[in-house]
């Protein structure tokens, strides 16, 4: 196994980690699941709250809660889903990969997957990394770790406050070693 290059202290870039995964179908229509939904058609959301389950394609996140924010555009009868902000033991699984998070940030005009608080990202083998914060760029498959944890608000990652990475974290794990004889 090829060992991921630091790029500065505490940030590390996983995508051998992350095996060859394929690119995500980020057009493919997102499914979901939860014990209650809140429309709030004003403000171009909705709130999913209870067991909350949503997948595209191959991958699946599950969450406490979700906030999904629209567009207001409405093609074939669904509005265009713009961003997912989700809260409380947020898991997102991918073939042969599994991240765990407090909170997550699907963007999807970006593309971009952003893990926050108590990260882990595990690949099927053994390898597992730990930070404060992962990147996941749907397009890529490239995975960003760094040691930055979240800190203060109790407002969530919403991305508009609340939340502020730390400095001096620290990224751990364990790669697997192929056995030999």
């Amino acid at each position: 196994m090829r060992i991921p290059a630091l790029l500065v202290p505490g940030l590390i870039a996983v995508s051998a980690l992350a095996g060859a995964q394929q690119r995500h179908d980020t057009n493919a229509p997102i499914d979901f699941g939860a014990d209650h939904i809140e429309l709030q058609d004003k403000a171009n959301r909705a709130v999913l709250s209870g067991n909350v389950s949503v997948k595209q394609a191959e991958m699946t996140l599950n969450a406490t809660r979700m906030t999904v924010a629209y567009t207001g555009q409405v093609v074939g009868g669904s509005p265009q889903v713009s961003r997912l902000d989700a809260s409380g033991g947020v898991t997102v699984r991918r073939p042969d990969q599994t991240a765990k998070s407090q909170y997550a940030i699907y963007d999807l005009n970006r593309r971009v997957i952003t893990m926050l608080g108590g990260v882990s990202l595990t690949q099927g083998g053994g390898n597992t990394v730990n930070g404060g914060r992962l990147t996941i760029n749907l397009d890529t498959g490239r995975a960003v770790i760094d040691g930055s944890s979240v800190a203060g608000g109790s407002g969530g990652a919403t991305g508009t406050g609340g939340v502020t990475p730390s400095r001096g974290g620290r990224v751990t794990g364990t790669f697997s070693v192929p056995q030999r004889n």
